[in-house]
């Protein structure tokens, strides 16, 4: 698939960082409760920690019990691109963002996420969190 922002690998590795770069660019997973916006309690939105997209809203998310930040849905259809993942030996969907295909985590079609029935679980270190109620600088 072609993204609206595309990089090479170097470019991504140097605005990351080594942490983000593994997770957002190379699909990997932090630890379970282990993640800064595990228990973020404000109302905001939930941008793309690569490239600043709006993917998630506050008044979607919910605690799952699983040890990452989880949503019943992305702040719209087309933000989120949903993909196979048929890794580790399980069949699950991968969600990327739609703008710049950075990995976030995945998606549970398991009944926890009320009212859609789905739990978007996502990495912290994929998303970075604005404050509705921060002033503008």
């Amino acid at each position: 698939m072609s993204y609206e922002i595309e990089k090479s690998e170097q470019e991504w590795r140097e605005q990351l960082g080594a942490t983000r770069f593994q997770v957002l660019r190379q699909g990997g997973t932090e630890r379970a409760w282990t993640g800064a916006l595990l228990d973020e309690k404000r109302q905001g939105v939930y941008r793309c920690g690569a490239c600043g997209a709006e993917l998630f809203r506050s008044d979607a998310k919910f605690d799952s019990g699983s040890g990452w930040p989880s949503f019943w849905e992305a702040v719209r259809p087309e933000a989120v691109e949903l993909i196979e993942d048929r890794s580790l030996g399980m069949v699950r969907t991968e969600a990327k963002c739609a703008r710049c295909g950075s990995h976030l985590g995945h998606v549970f079609d398991d009944g926890y996420g009320t009212p859609t029935g789905l739990r978007f679980c996502m990495n912290s270190a994929s998303l970075d969190f604005a404050d509705d109620t921060a002033p503008e600088a």
